[in-house]
């Protein structure tokens, strides 16, 4: 992934997420507060979350071996099989921190040592925001149906954040191009 790629990506997912919070209808609000509990969505973000790490597990360089890769990809297979009948509350807010972290890697990489391009810290700023909150979510996801409720109590917060979302995602989004 290039440099263009991976703030682009980003400030298209924030300029999307702060136009749903700006429009605030009443099927954000119903969708938002039954995500973190929603089967479907622990289906999608868990199972694309563990089939993910189950691909970089597979192209695991040999230094990266601590156990055979068949032993590794059958464990974290396992684990992520029995997650959802043993851990199932909340599964969708663990997987979405896995896949904002497992993301986060990949645009993290592409900034790496691109000292010339100094406009890339908006884009490294806001996925180590994302991470910060990917891992304090997923030790305790049950705080994000409780900030849902917050945020939903009231109609000006949504579009508060909203708006902060869509123009943190449209800085980016015309970052992307000068590189």
């Amino acid at each position: 992934m290039n440099l263009l790629t991976a703030t682009l990506l980003p400030g298209l997912l924030l300029l999307a997420l702060g136009g749903l919070l700006l429009w605030n209808g009443p099927v954000v609000g119903a969708i938002a507060k039954t995500l973190p509990r929603s089967r479907r969505a622990a289906w999608l973000f868990m199972g694309a979350g563990t089939l993910w790490f189950l691909w970089r597990l597979v192209h695991l360089g040999a230094a990266d071996e601590i156990l055979p890769k068949p032993v590794l990809i059958l464990a974290f297979g396992v684990i992520g099989i029995l997650s959802f009948t043993q851990a199932p509350d909340f599964l969708a807010v663990r997987g979405l921190a896995i896949l904002t972290l497992l993301g986060a890697g990949e645009l993290l990489y592409a900034a790496y040592a691109e000292w010339s391009h100094p406009q890339r810290l908006f884009m490294v700023s806001a996925v180590y925001v994302a991470i910060a909150a990917a891992i304090f979510l997923g030790g305790y996801p049950y705080r994000l149906r409780d900030f849902f409720g917050w945020l939903f109590a009231r109609p000006g917060r949504p579009r508060a954040l909203g708006a902060l979302l869509a123009s943190y995602g449209l800085l980016l989004s015309i970052l992307a191009f000068t590189y």
